[in-house]
């Protein structure tokens, strides 16, 4: 492969891009409110899609945005071995975080981020007016597909 082949094969063009409603299709078939979707730049991060071609390779981390309507909510969830950091560009974006029974949440607007360690527990409601739409970035090439606390009703359902 040429120098100019190999960049070229880094870069994701927005307009190659298209928004994957289907990669948590799980979720929304379980419940609407789960509704929302991933556009993949860098990698296929944590939501189970095993592969994207027109991805840019991941070598240390996956980035993606996320659209999520409002009212609708990322349930609460557990990436035991990477960082997750929520970039908001658009909307108002409640985030709650749990850990050994303790309790955080935060609401995020334009430009605010959250780094949220492994281990922690975490979720996401858009509680604006508009579609939410945040940058997603997990701490490795391949994460572990994340699970959810056992109380929780996605926890038994299969993909």
């Amino acid at each position: 492969m040429s120098f100019q082949q190999w960049m070229e094969s880094r870069c994701a063009l927005h307009r190659t891009r298209r928004y994957d409603w289907n990669a948590l299709k799980f979720q929304a078939d379980f419940d609407p409110k789960y509704r929302r979707a991933q556009m993949r730049y860098l990698g296929t991060g944590g939501t189970g899609v095993s592969a994207d071609s027109n991805t840019v390779p991941a070598e240390h981390f996956t980035f993606s945005t996320m659209i999520i309507p409002a009212g609708n909510e990322g349930p609460m969830h557990l990436h035991t071995d990477v960082e997750e950091v929520f970039f908001v560009l658009r909307g108002k974006v409640k985030v709650m975080c749990e850990k050994d029974g303790q309790t955080w949440e935060a609401i995020l607007g334009e430009r605010d981020l959250i780094s949220i360690p492994p281990g922690v527990y975490r979720g996401e409601i858009n509680i604006g007016e508009e579609d939410a739409l945040m940058c997603v970035m997990l701490g490795a090439n391949k994460p572990i597909t994340p699970t959810y606390p056992p109380e929780h009703p996605l926890a038994k359902i299969k993909r």
